[in-house]
């Protein structure tokens, strides 16, 4: 996060509130945001709030479906929050992706290697992810998200993606009233306007490896595209650009996760096994640049209100606050707890690969986390999100009526 973005994003913000939220990315961890916004709507709800609270949905890979499912539902208020709750407590990894591998697979790393990679050359990832396209096509009304951005519910929708043709990260913005001023181009960074699509949904979380990459049109020509999680420098910025006042984000990452090399997670040779370098992997993708992005934009606005009031009355720049969510207990050691509720073929492929963790090393079941689209999973995550929101409330609460909290 920049002082160049959070000039330029007050240089075109309206006088009005608009509170935006921003969902990360993390594959089935993402349930856990759910659970957190299930928790928020009770409090609103209480507190008297009825209509919708955000104006600003802003979306990254599997934060991109949930941010997208709400837009399409904003228009039922606080009613939208349940019905994501009610969405991901019906999932099944069916629905999501399929692979077919062979039962002896887990008997040798080696050999569920081989097969995996041969999986990989034969279709560029290791699973089909047609049933996402099926799931998404009926759970989100693309149709519902137009009408929500016309009559003012929502300023707007925002879904990231990573091109793999040019290594831009991109941002596309759906909006009711589009400004030039709106979009933005930074290095490695850039803003388009376009209806989100299922496909833009795809393309945003296309796991590298595991889920295929999805082609779009950029500038008139296309590209293929990843996981918007990849080469993510800076998630709040669309958010802030899009005239966001104050900023909810929601990360699936954890503060501190278990030793790489596990003398239980590890081969033969000591060496850690691809489960456990692969899970070390997702969790960089996946949560490293929130938190540094987070507490630059925290420490900026802390020093915006430091100013004297006759020097900040003639900056043109105003200070936004952002109160940061997180699960406060470790999704490996859920994730591994739950690990035999994975389909068959998958759970044999990760236990070949060693990527279920051993007893008592949880921090090798990391890869499976972003695989368990199970119910036993995705309730402990929902109920973990909603325990941590309450144990927030005061500060949740603060955020939407009392003001903001200073940081």
């Amino acid at each position: 996060m920049s002082l160049e973005t959070i000039i330029s994003s007050a240089l075109t913000r309206p006088d009005d509130e608009n509170p935006a939220l921003v969902l990360m990315g993390g594959g089935a961890r993402t349930a856990y945001q759910a659970g957190v916004l299930h928790a928020l709507a009770s409090m609103l709800s209480l507190a008297g709030t009825r209509g919708f609270p955000f104006r600003i949905l802003v979306g990254t890979s599997a934060g991109a479906l949930n941010a997208s499912f709400l837009a399409s539902r904003s228009s039922e208020g606080l009613q939208a929050f349940a019905e994501l709750a009610s969405f991901w407590s019906g999932l099944r990894s069916s629905q999501v992706y399929r692979l077919k591998v062979p039962a002896w697979i887990r008997s040798s790393r080696i050999a569920a290697a081989l097969f995996l990679s041969q999986q990989v050359r034969a279709q560029q990832s290791l699973l089909d992810s047609t049933p996402l396209v099926d799931t998404l096509h009926r759970a989100i009304s693309l149709e519902r998200i137009e009408r929500a951005l016309q009559d003012c519910t929502l300023r707007a929708l925002a879904v990231t993606g990573s091109s793999y043709t040019s290594g831009v990260h991109w941002t596309f913005c759906q909006m009711a009233r589009q400004k030039p001023s709106d979009l933005w181009s930074r290095p490695g960074r850039r803003a388009e306007f376009q209806p989100i699509t299922i496909e833009h949904l795809m393309a945003s979380a296309a796991i590298p490896f595991l889920f295929p990459a999805t082609p779009l049109w950029v500038d008139g020509h296309r590209e293929f595209f990843g996981d918007g999680s990849m080469r993510q420098s800076s998630p709040l910025s669309p958010a802030l650009h899009l005239g966001a006042s104050k900023v909810l984000v929601i990360g699936v990452g954890q503060p501190e996760r278990a030793g790489l090399v596990n003398p239980a997670d590890a081969s033969i040779s000591g060496q850690p096994t691809l489960g456990a370098i692969a899970g070390h992997a997702m969790a960089s993708v996946f949560q490293d640049t929130l938190q540094a992005d987070v507490e630059q934009a925290q420490r900026v606005s802390r020093t915006v209100r430091q100013m004297p009031r006759e020097i900040a009355a003639i900056m043109p720049y105003r200070p936004v606050d952002v109160l940061a969510m997180a699960p406060s207990q470790s999704l490996d050691a859920l994730a591994q707890a739950h690990a035999g509720e994975l389909p068959p073929g998958i759970h044999n492929a990760l236990a070949g690969l060693g990527a279920l963790g051993a007893k008592g090393s949880p921090g090798g079941a990391a890869l499976a986390s972003y695989l368990l689209f199970e119910p036993g999973f995705v309730k402990a995550l929902m109920a973990l999100g909603e325990q941590d929101a309450y144990a927030r409330k005061d500060e949740l609460l603060a955020f939407f009526n009392e003001g903001p909290a200073r940081i």
